[in-house]
């Protein structure tokens, strides 16, 4: 547990999209557009100054290409998570790692009659001095409707703590986007069809355990189209 100066508010409009290149390859553009606010103080004064900000987080561009399909399928993949995000230094907001990062996975997948199981395992390798990752997790999902799709998750992400990136007093402050960051992770997704094109996307992410993360569940509602 660690106690902030002020309340802070971190939400994500991201827009998401993957695009077939072939018929095994497909390339995956992530554009997160943060709104962070530093508000009311917690504890009677406050180090860091109560500000807002909407920016860019880190954006990410990756390919995935499938090597092998007979049951299972197994597949590839490589992210590249760009030093897009910003820092305000009074306000200690900051919407991204001040690092790139290159992320290698390899995802394995297969279905059934009534429901799926698909996971993954990989690094996250970072530049300016902050801290790699290893990375690991799964989904199992099943049809409860004829158009909706309940799924179980787990994600769990442990730092080397092979880093030593000197931040910011105002960052540590808000603890936004620091180094070492770790969770074990899980959650509940539903998967709404309106009809072959659209369809809507509600999950709750909880933890078993984190590491300079927000303590707060994270709530996500979306929309998809498929074309």
């Amino acid at each position: 547990d660690y106690q902030t100066d002020r309340e802070i508010t971190d939400n994500t409009l991201q827009l998401y999209g993957e695009y077939g290149i072939s018929a095994k390859t497909t390339l995956i553009v992530n554009l997160p557009i943060k709104f962070i606010s530093t508000g009311d103080v917690v504890n009677g004064s406050a180090f860091i100054t109560e500000d807002s900000k909407s920016a860019f987080g880190n954006v990410s561009v990756g390919l995935r290409h499938q090597f092998y399909n007979k049951k299972w399928i197994i597949s590839g993949q490589l992210n590249v998570e760009a030093n897009s995000g910003t820092f305000e230094a009074a306000s200690g907001i900051r919407t991204g790692q001040d690092a790139w990062t290159f992320t290698p996975t390899i995802n394995f997948g297969r279905s059934f009659d009534k429901f799926y199981v698909q996971a993954f395992t990989g690094f996250d390798f970072k530049t300016n001095d902050y801290s790699s990752n290893f990375k690991i997790g799964g989904e199992i999902g099943t049809k409860v409707h004829s158009k909706i799709w309940l799924i179980g998750f787990v994600d769990i992400v442990n730092s080397f703590n092979d880093g030593n990136v000197n931040l910011p007093l105002s960052n540590a402050a808000t603890a936004l986007y620091v180094n070492n960051q770790e969770y074990g992770a899980f959650g509940l997704k539903a998967v709404g069809e309106i009809n072959k094109y659209f369809g809507g996307v509600l999950s709750f992410g909880g933890a078993f355990s984190g590491n300079n993360v927000a303590k707060q569940a994270a709530i996500t509602v979306g929309l998809y189209h498929k074309f």
